[in-house]
């Protein structure tokens, strides 16, 4: 959406996506290419078409893997694992039988053929009511556009390796190889006509750390290469032409930034204690050896949550037990004598691996994922635990089960860890025999049989992302529903307290690794319910830190009985935001 301010200013709104201000000129990128030609051809010439066919997907998946493998050497795992969806465009034998077919029986060019079939495939993804799926969309367009690229003979990266100058990039979407691209130094920050905030192009601004807006509609088709811009990542907004008195608001809005970045920083190495003397356990979420160092860098004490599927990810093989052991061994060490909370595998919903054929579900969130999966592909599960416990060694590694929905599933994996011990034990190979095990309470299930679950477990940790999904009946992709995802409705904010009355009545502590973690509004309810431990993201950490320190737990506790006895979840959500923009001002200015 578009509106004129001051004079000559113009302001389009989009989706906040990533934080941060940025002013510059804007690059427009994504000028649209030459037409397909479309020719027919002879009965004998169809082998060669096919054949260049077959070429141009061999030369498409080598060019994926080689910007795979860049993006996994600079970012991580993570960032290099959303090519998978392309690698596997490539091997879709429906996709390439279809277009074999076309270009068979119409007899027609091969990059004609291939345009028409994929396009079929990406408008129906477009239409999909489901987010994430419309999402996909994007990910079979820039196969697409590669393929077709080398059948033409064209060069595919585009304008994006010849900035000479540091610009604010505009385009209607951005692919994850264009971004992959992206020299930090030229792109100050990204706007997009689509996109959502789980779109691969937001995850890649928030990995670069630089400001991007999504969903601005037609922003690419209203402006031009050369125009100034200031683009605000907090509120979502791009200013064409901003006035001299925007830029000074904005230069206000910067140095209130840099002076709470020094506040923040000021407190990395205190303890989140309460002003009334209430000390909380404050971790870090982390998915690679290497976050270890982010992990001391922002104050945390320790990993409440070691995603260990993305040692999985992105990757020909299955890692085996020896890599994963020397991998959860790595980052105890770097940070004993602080815990280290290992989740076991969470693979299905969204996360796939490449080289394992795994079913297509309808609703994989519903489906073969996380325990389910571990406890049917037992040599996988198996090897996991063996690294796990051997990594305890180190005397700071804790575990736990995801998705645990009743006690047949817990016991099964409780039941498993001990053979492990004891083929280790009789391996004469050293292990951690007093390794503390938790279960997540993700599934509304495991709320109401959390007292046995309780009995047989050391700890529990919240994943309020799955809790609020399944409790809720939403997903959290679907943007159609995305105004119902919420997580102070009177329903959630009862499982939690629930939760954590069944651990403290059985003696264990009961932690949050969901988002809700690191939602400084919601901090405070969660400490107020009662819960002992928060693990966040490690870039939100010191925020999350800095507002405990200004809590009185009087104040949480208040704020948590008005929620247990309130019927609306908007009236939890303001009363929550009242009290942290009370005690936390500075902190919750300016953030989306």
């Amino acid at each position: 959406m578009s509106e004129h301010s001051r004079s000559g200013e113009r302001i389009l709104r989009g989706i906040p996506v990533s934080g941060g201000v940025c002013r510059g000129k804007i690059v427009v990128l994504g000028k649209a290419r030459d037409a397909i030609p479309r020719h027919e051809i002879s009965e004998a010439e169809v082998p060669q078409e096919i054949q260049r066919l077959e070429h141009a997907l061999t030369q498409t998946r080598e060019q994926i893997l080689k910007v795979q493998r860049k993006v996994s050497e600079a970012m991580g795992a993570k960032d290099a694992s959303i090519f998978d969806a392309h690698l596997l465009v490539l091997e879709d034998p429906t996709l390439i039988d279809e277009v074999t077919r076309v270009i068979q029986e119409k007899k027609i060019n091969a990059e004609h053929a291939f345009q028409q079939v994929a396009e079929k495939y990406a408008a129906t993804l477009s239409s999909m009511d489901d987010e994430y799926l419309r999402e996909r969309s994007t990910d079979m367009r820039d196969v697409t556009a590669r393929v077709l690229d080398n059948l033409l003979g064209r060069t595919g990266e585009g304008e994006v390796g010849k900035l000479k100058e540091p610009c604010i990039i505009i385009s209607y979407d951005l692919a994850p190889s264009t971004t992959a691209l992206f020299d930090r130094k030229m792109v100050l920050g990204f706007a997009t006509d689509a996109g959502s905030r789980t779109s691969h192009t937001a995850i890649k601004a928030r990995s670069l750390q630089i400001p991007a807006v999504v969903g601005l509609h037609d922003a690419s088709k209203q402006l031009n290469t050369g125009q100034y811009a200031l683009l605000d990542g907090y509120n979502g907004l791009l200013i064409v032409s901003p006035t001299d008195q925007t830029l000074f608001e904005y230069g206000q809005l910067v140095r209130k930034r840099v002076n709470l970045q020094e506040k923040l920083r000021d407190i990395r190495d205190e303890s989140a204690i309460t002003l009334d003397g209430v000390r909380i356990t404050l971790s870090a979420n982390v998915e690679q050896a290497a976050d270890a160092e982010h992990v001391r860098a922002c104050g945390a004490e320790g990993v409440g949550l070691f995603r260990t599927e993305y040692l999985f990810l992105n990757r020909e093989t299955l890692p085996d037990e020896e890599e994963q052991y020397l991998a959860y061994r790595q980052v105890a060490a770097a940070l004993k004598p602080h815990p280290v909370v290992v989740r076991t595998l969470d693979l299905g919903g969204d996360k796939f691996l490449s080289h394992l054929q795994m079913p297509q579900e309808l609703n994989p969130f519903l489906g073969w994922r996380a325990i389910r999966f571990c406890l049917e592909e037992r040599d996988i599960f198996r090897a996991q635990l063996r690294a796990i416990l051997r990594a305890a060694v180190e005397g700071n590694i804790k575990m736990m089960y995801p998705m645990i929905s009743g006690l047949d599933e817990l016991n099964q994996a409780n039941a498993l860890v001990e053979e492990c011990r004891k083929e280790l034990k009789a391996e004469r190979i050293p292990f951690g025999d007093a390794l503390e095990i938790g279960a997540m309470i993700e599934i509304p299930s495991a709320v109401l049989a959390a007292d046995s679950l309780a009995k047989r477990v050391k700890f529990f940790s919240i994943g309020t992302n799955d809790l609020i999904q399944y409790s809720l009946a939403v997903d959290r992709l679907n943007e159609k529903i995305a105004h119902l995802y919420e997580p102070t409705h009177p329903a959630i904010v009862r499982l939690i307290k629930a939760t954590v009355d069944a651990g403290h009545r059985n003696g264990i502590w009961v932690g949050v690794c969901g988002e809700m973690a690191g939602d400084p509004t919601l901090v405070p309810l969660l400490l107020g319910l009662g819960v002992d431990e928060l693990s966040a993201a490690f870039s939100v950490v010191p925020q999350v830190k800095f507002l405990i320190r200004r809590l009185k737990m009087s104040e949480a506790r208040e704020l948590a009985e008005f929620a247990l006895n309130c019927e609306c979840g908007s009236e939890i959500l303001a009363r929550s935001q009242e009290l942290a923009q009370r005690i936390a001002p500075g902190l919750l200015e300016n953030q989306n």
